[in-house]
């Protein structure tokens, strides 16, 4: 028998991100999509992730603040940091995330 693992990295301290413009608190130290996760375990459980780069289906374009370069990213190798501030999800994301209640695209 194996002791039960975590899905989170080890983590001291919650960071603040903000999903299309509202704010979250999620684990350091974690890739986003699994910070995601955290948010909304049980959807983002069942979505359509293959966690390794090879779906896309966790693509984001994020940045850093005020006057940094938006980015694209894969949530699943991201690493979610204090300030990061995602601007577009996929819709498999936005799906998983509908208990959030996000705004919607425009």
């Amino acid at each position: 028998m194996t002791a039960p693992t975590t899905l989170f990295q080890p983590y001291s301290r919650l960071v603040k991100i903000a999903l299309l413009g509202r704010e979250f608190e999620v684990p350091e130290n974690n890739p986003l999509l699994r910070c995601l996760q955290y948010l909304a375990p049980e959807d983002v459980s069942y979505g359509r992730f293959c966690w390794n780069e090879d779906c896309q289906y966790c693509r984001v374009t994020f940045d850093l603040g005020d006057n940094t370069p938006s980015r694209p990213a894969l949530a699943c190798r991201l690493i979610a940091q204090d300030g990061m501030r995602v601007k577009e999800l996929t819709t498999e994301i936005r799906y998983c995330l509908r208990s959030l209640k996000l705004r919607q695209p425009e």
